[in-house]
């Protein structure tokens, strides 16, 4: 990732989303050539000259101290993720270049265990590129189609924008796929050294329009609790809660957890789900 030019259109672009009027401010003249805030709003909003404005905006964050980028994210109205974005890109502007040392292939065992020990929900463990490097049996059932893919691991982000599939399974497809590329722009931030994660995004942004629409976009965005809408072939269609839990013991893993209230038609569904699943267990068994 070019580190300049990712400041550059990330903070040209937050700006263009802005309206005067959103930011408290009068809009002089009715012809305005700019989208959203012109440069020296942004500058007189957050306290700093025009020239270093300029200067951030051209890919130049090296030096900006904790005030400044805070008055800077409540000027462009930046949420949390946002936020966390900048401050990542203003620290790697400072830091000198190092590559990361590669996580471990293996996982712990006892991750396995904890996701086997969730009998009745859908539990995956992924890393930050959206890669499932474990999962229970609910979640292999649930996501039949991205574990019938024959790459390896399967991967949420390839699954949405090339499987066909996805748009059946997320009932709100365009939802799914603008978390997904906001997720994947955030994790590129924090590892932009990660040749897997910018192999995968060189391979979405090749195969895909949809993807490639998303990722100039510049979104980042969390994606730690809510709600979604599935449709599985086999049980139907499921609202289900979702949680996603860091391991301390392993940076850079979560466990992400599908639930649904007691008594509810999701919660019914699940019990199919189970039943389906043991069933299809069973029947590859016997094909061994």
């Amino acid at each position: 990732m070019d580190h300049r030019a990712e400041i550059k259109e990330f903070l040209s672009s937050r700006r263009a989303r802005i309206s005067p009027a959103q930011a408290g401010l009068p809009a002089y003249g009715g012809n305005r050539r700019v989208k959203g805030l012109r440069r020296e709003e942004v500058a007189l909003l957050a306290g700093v000259s025009v020239d270093y404005y300029v200067r951030m905006e051209r890919g130049n964050l090296s030096g900006a101290s904790e005030s400044v980028l805070e008055a800077l994210a409540r000027a462009l109205q930046l949420d949390e993720a946002e936020r966390d974005h900048l401050f990542t890109l203003a620290r790697d502007a400072d830091a000198t270049p190092v590559r990361r040392r590669a996580a471990a292939k293996g996982l712990r065992p006892a991750l396995q265990q904890v996701l086997d020990a969730i009998a009745d929900a859908p539990a995956w463990i992924r890393n930050g590129r959206l890669d499932i490097l474990a999962a229970n049996r609910m979640s292999r059932a649930l996501y039949a189609s991205m574990f019938a893919d024959p790459h390896r691991p399967p991967n949420t982000a390839r699954f949405t924008f090339l499987d066909p599939a996805s748009q059946e399974f997320f009932v709100d497809w365009d939802r799914a796929a603008d978390d997904i590329a906001a997720v994947l722009r955030l994790q590129a931030g924090k590892n932009p050294h990660d040749k897997a994660l910018s192999e995968l995004i060189g391979e979405l942004s090749t195969r895909s329009e949809t993807f490639r629409t998303r990722w100039a976009d510049h979104n980042v965005r969390f994606h730690r609790s809510g709600r979604k809408r599935l449709h599985h072939p086999v049980v139907g269609d499921l609202e289900v809660d979702f949680e996603a839990m860091e391991f301390p013991s392993d940076p850079g893993l979560a466990m992400v957890v599908y639930t649904a209230p007691a008594g509810s038609p999701t919660a019914d569904a699940f019990a199919l789900l189970a039943s389906w699943a043991a069933t299809q267990e069973t029947v590859a068994h016997d094909k061994e």
